[in-house]
């Protein structure tokens, strides 16, 4: 688990086949992805009726408050759920989502242990109408769904919250993946911004290659002291075909698909993301670039004649580790 980027100059990064933001930008997310599709991936809610409509596993939705008013129903509309998760419709980089695992009296539970009170939600909420999580400061909406009950085969590779697997798929096809991992630092939540890991994914296997806490390269989890080598995620032909699968749903070219395991239910799309970070080329201590190009190397009607099944298959015999 090297960190061969870390004192990397531009020119040898560019060598080494590593993207920046700008080149990001401006040769994939600009050029493959159509704005008139965005709101199929920046407006959560939008989302979750394509999935449900593209028959695409996801959260059930409990709830959605859309006005200030329907904050008053609140209590009647979480009576029937010990665990939930609220989130804002339009939030990005993990901002404003609420994990509750569980209630005591009139206390609701947050992974951390701490607790609060209904009233602490219904502020919550009435920031999130008002646009304090969203893109842009815009109005909100706040969705309220199923908590993911987190899968025994990850004890000890999370810290209080449930891992989730990032995958970039490009054209359909999956090039990168990597594991988040929650910390104490991101306080249960699976965002590298706040501190979470990032395990680097083998696209074939599902199994660990490196792995990154803030940018710098670990080798064992910072709170559970578990070896991240030993990373082996379960029921991987079914994520990574899940991910190739929001190609057709949401029609970007570039996107990020996040997808967790659920106890219960197997593979879920959490969310989906038409700017998705590089950092995963950190955690897999691999540039992007060469996997990219490998794609845009294909014929259009070789590209766009696959299944996904069929592109999945292709992308694991080229990028193999």
């Amino acid at each position: 688990m090297s960190g061969r980027f870390h004192w990397a100059s531009p020119r040898q990064l560019k060598k080494l086949g590593i993207i920046g933001m700008n080149q990001r930008n401006g040769s994939y997310i600009a050029h493959y992805n159509d704005r008139k599709f965005y709101p199929r991936v920046d407006d959560k809610f939008i989302t979750k009726e394509l999935a449900v409509e593209f028959g695409i596993r996801v959260p059930e939705l409990y709830g959605v408050i859309r006005k200030q008013h329907e904050v008053r129903g609140l209590e009647e509309l979480l009576r029937p759920y010990d665990q939930f998760v609220i989130k804002p419709s339009m939030g990005s980089a993990g901002k404003g989502i609420l994990v509750i695992t569980g209630r005591d009296g009139d206390e609701f539970c947050k992974p951390s242990g701490s607790r609060i009170k209904l009233n602490d939600i219904r502020r919550h909420i009435s920031n999130t109408l008002s646009g304090l999580y969203s893109l842009g400061g815009r109005n909100d909406k706040a969705m309220i769904e199923y908590a993911i009950a987190f899968d025994d085969c990850f004890d000890g590779f999370s810290f209080q919250g449930v891992p989730d697997v990032r995958v970039i798929v490009f054209q359909g096809y999956p090039v990168m993946a990597m594991m988040r991992l929650s910390t104490e630092a991101s306080d249960g939540k699976a965002n590298l911004h706040q501190g979470a890991v990032g395990v680097g994914i083998d696209i074939v296997t599902g199994k660990a290659r490196s792995a990154v806490q803030w940018g710098k390269t670990v080798t064992e989890h910072p709170d559970t002291g578990r070896k991240l080598k030993e990373l082996e995620i379960p029921h991987w032909e079914e994520i990574i075909e899940l991910s190739a699968r929001c190609f057709e749903m949401t029609e970007l070219g570039y996107l990020g698909a996040d997808i967790v395991l659920d106890k219960h239910l197997g593979p879920l799309i959490l969310e989906l993301n038409a700017r998705p970070g590089l950092a995963i080329q950190v955690a897999n201590n691999t540039g992007l670039l060469p996997r990219l190009q490998c794609i845009e190397g294909l014929s259009r009607p070789e590209r766009m004649l696959r299944t996904p099944s069929e592109r999945v298959a292709f992308a694991k015999k080229q990028f193999s580790a």
